[in-house]
């Protein structure tokens, strides 16, 4: 049977914009008929993937996104020496394993149209490829020779990658990420700023005042983070590394904890810890607990907390589903830090989760 670990986060951001739209205005999600912040699941896993937390307990399991590796190549065999109108062609030969090049009248036409997600093993095995190119050897790249089918790269394991054209090769994503929206309803206000030239001689009269003008948008709010691991899955992506598999899950738990996106931080300094973290581990059907927030929570007992009241409502809700539909888990762990109490540790959620790959 599959074995599955879940994690169910609530963290509180003060004003704050982490994931924006096209018009620079935060994310939103109407549920329950209430307008809710969401940071995406593409931001979150952005953030995890490319903070200090993953390179330090993954290290150079890895991988990188990127239309680049053509460009990579190329500038490889030119450094090397290689005349650049035959580089360009030999870093196209290498780079279509990867996907479809752009066209040739393009910005760059040894850029892949797509972000290809690439493993370190085969960064390598590209970049030898080119330098059996720079011995003059004649060289036909083949997806079979340069791309793998289990990982040494743990966020291509956990998140899954898509080669249109070579499906054989693509992953499919253990973990699941579901955007993060807010337990309550919002309203997103404006902030009104001015910005005003240093240089400028108050004295002049027709110098006077502010340089520039302009509003930003932000919210606060209470976020509810849901993620599922297939375990079996993210065992057999890496080709069965135990060791790996549980530096991967507890590099994941740390980041779902403590690491936000980017966005606006700068403005806001809105970094933030989750209040609650809730892992379960077990072979029963996973859920989302997000449903228990379909009607807005409130301050918990009138004293304006809504962490508290957040997790009175997602407590409640997940005693109510056990109920009805049996024990939503076989183990589960927690720990808090709410203004009113303290319990347990994100150590031994981490340990929970290193348990959990047997």
């Amino acid at each position: 049977m599959t074995t599955f670990f879940q994690l169910h986060l609530l963290t509180a951001y003060p004003a704050s914009n982490l994931n924006r739209d096209d018009s620079g205005r935060p994310k939103t999600v109407m549920f329950g008929a209430s307008e809710r912040l969401r940071i995406s699941s593409q931001s979150l896993k952005r953030a995890w993937r490319t903070s200090s937390v993953f390179s330090d307990r993954l290290g150079e399991h890895i991988g990188k996104r990127t239309q680049r590796l053509g460009a990579e190549m190329r500038k490889r065999l030119i450094d090397g020496g290689m005349d650049a109108k035959k580089a360009e062609e030999t870093a196209r030969t290498i780079a279509a394993c990867f996907g479809k090049l752009e066209e040739r009248e393009k910005r760059d036409p040894s850029f892949i149209k797509q972000l290809a997600f690439v493993a370190p093993e085969e960064f390598a095995a590209a970049f030898a490829l080119a330098d059996r190119a720079l011995k003059d050897e004649k060289i036909v790249p083949k997806p079979e020779e340069l791309l793998v089918r289990t990982d040494t790269a743990a966020d291509i394991a956990m998140f899954g990658r898509m080669l249109a054209d070579n499906p054989g090769f693509n992953r499919e994503a253990a973990v699941q990420v579901a955007h993060a929206m807010t337990t309550h309803k919002v309203a997103v206000e404006d902030d009104y700023y001015v910005a005003v030239d240093d240089l400028k001689n108050p004295a002049e009269q027709e110098d006077a005042g502010t340089s520039f003008i302009g509003v930003q948008e932000y919210g606060t709010g209470v976020f509810y983070l849901y993620a599922c691991v297939d375990v079996d899955l993210l065992l057999r992506n890496l080709g069965g590394n135990k060791s790996l598999a549980q530096d991967a899950l507890s590099a994941l738990v740390e980041c779902s904890a403590s690491v936000a996106p980017r966005g606006k931080q700068a403005s806001f300094a809105s970094r933030a810890k989750a209040s609650y973290v809730l892992a379960e581990r077990g072979s029963v059907q996973p859920r989302t607990l997000a449903a228990a927030f379909l009607k807005p929570a409130i301050p918990s007992d009138g004293n304006g907390d809504l962490a508290e009241g957040s997790i009175a409502k997602l407590e409640r809700f997940r005693a109510n589903l056990e109920s009805v539909y049996g024990a939503g888990a076989d183990a589960s762990a927690r720990c808090l830090a709410t203004p009113e109490r303290a319990e347990g540790t994100l150590a031994e959620i981490i340990q929970f989760a290193r348990d959990s790959i047997v």
